[in-house]
């Protein structure tokens, strides 16, 4: 790091400096307090829908315990067609979040095929589409949690780093210059009394 200048431009940039960096600290306290809001909420959607795909899981054992010994092929019956994402910005990440979910079902006979296969379908297409969320939202995640980190580096490099540097060396400067004014009026002093002895 350069040496210090202790003179009045260098006391006048290092003011400028901390203006600046004082007015960057609320702004990126906010980015971190919005990031902190988007990740809770983030993380309440994965988990809501984390449950409920357990719960879909279970209703599937309970209700249909035929599946286990069944031979049935089901999984030719239902195609997903179209996974649209969206992404929405917010504070510079760019943000996931599903915007269409198709699925394609298959023509099959009724009349081959047994009744419950309806519903084993119906939920075939809720689990897929559940699933499908709980990737983008884990995604989602991710971003959040670097954004924000990244955000609180950059928070405490301002708050505990840059500025109290910035506010010492402006003390170091302060004194400095209060210093060699001091001195230079007491030079002007000794001066002023040689002159005085010399006139007389």
């Amino acid at each position: 790091m350069a040496k210090l200048a202790l003179n009045k431009t260098t006391l006048n940039r290092e003011g400028g400096r901390l203006k600046a960096f004082r007015q960057f600290v609320p702004a990126l306290d906010l980015k971190r307090k919005q990031l902190l809001a988007a990740r809770q909420e983030t993380q309440q959607l994965l988990q809501a829908n984390q449950l409920k795909l357990q719960d879909l899981h279970l209703c599937v054992s309970e209700k249909l315990p035929m599946l286990a010994g069944a031979e049935i092929e089901l999984s030719q019956l239902l195609q997903v067609q179209k996974v649209e994402v969206k992404y929405s910005n917010l504070v510079g990440l760019e943000l996931p979040e599903l915007a269409e979910f198709k699925v394609e079902l298959s023509e099959y006979s009724r009349l081959v095929l047994p009744h419950w296969v309806d519903t084993v379908l119906l939920l075939q297409e809720q689990t897929l589409k559940l699933e499908v969320e709980i990737r983008i939202y884990q995604q989602r995640l991710q971003i959040l949690e670097a954004g924000l980190q990244k955000t609180t580096q950059r928070l405490n490099l301002f708050d505990k780093v840059l500025i109290p540097q910035t506010e010492k060396n402006i003390r170091k400067i302060r004194i400095a210059l209060s210093d060699a004014e001091r001195a230079g009026v007491v030079r002007a002093k000794i001066a002023k009394s040689k002159r005085r002895r010399l006139q007389l």
